[in-house]
């Protein structure tokens, strides 16, 4: 590994999102330092933590529109038949779900599933519960998004969770997107849903780790079931 290659793994970008927030954690943390070096230093790790949440990783994401990529980093909540919020006009039948849970130490860039173009963006305020919980789809602030893939219509909705309070979501109707394109982003905790059409197989198991832009979350056109599971 070349210096540069050192350099580009050691520091992550951090998204623009992030620098009101940074740099007013540093503010406090200078503040904090006039009165008692032990708060300095807990101001110095919140500050740090604070770069880490809004760090920005570069992702290799497979090029295949037969694959469904996970929108975000976290773990695996929920695999199975969950009918989509009424909002996005999907209808009042059931599609295959699968939830990414986002906790305060996850990467919260949020990422394209499929590649598409958006034919429709919801929002819809609400509670914030706690995002592993499974009614929190329904009752909890979201974002949802249509994207018109090669194999139907598939939604992603950004669900806000017990800590964040805001989402953000820089796309716009009749954008295209690539699968593993950054689209959004949600602040301190939270779930990604994605509600796919008829045909798609999982291939992941709730308490699997997810990496955003990178791991295969679903298939359409698999031949074989969805893959067993070893805990160990």
């Amino acid at each position: 590994m070349n210096l540069v290659d050192t350099v580009r793994n050691t520091f992550v970008p951090i998204h623009r999102a992030g620098y009101p927030f940074i740099a007013g954690f540093a503010a406090v943390t200078l503040v904090l330092g006039l009165f008692s070096a032990n708060l300095f230093w807990i101001g110095l790790i919140l500050t740090a933590w604070c770069a880490y949440f809004f760090r920005d990783p570069e992702r290799v994401t497979p090029m295949d529109d037969r694959l469904v990529i996970s929108p975000a980093d976290g773990v695996v909540s929920a695999v199975g038949p969950a009918v989509p919020p009424g909002e996005l006009g999907l209808g009042a039948g059931e599609m295959t779900r699968i939830s990414v849970f986002m906790n305060v130490f996850s990467c919260h860039v949020n990422r394209a599933p499929v590649r598409g173009r958006i034919s429709r963006i919801e929002h819809r305020a609400g509670s914030f519960l706690n995002a592993e919980l499974d009614k929190a789809s329904t009752q909890n602030e979201r974002n949802g998004l249509i994207i018109d893939s090669p194999n139907g219509p598939v939604a992603v909705v950004q669900v806000a969770g017990l800590v964040a309070r805001r989402i953000l979501c820089w796309v716009e109707p009749g954008s295209a997107l690539s699968a593993g394109e950054r689209f959004g982003l949600i602040r301190f905790g939270s779930r990604v849903d994605v509600y796919l059409p008829a045909g798609a197989v999982p291939r992941v198991a709730v308490g699997q780790t997810a990496v955003g832009g990178e791991t295969v979350l679903a298939e359409f056109g698999g031949d074989h079931a969805a893959p067993l599971v070893r805990i160990s």
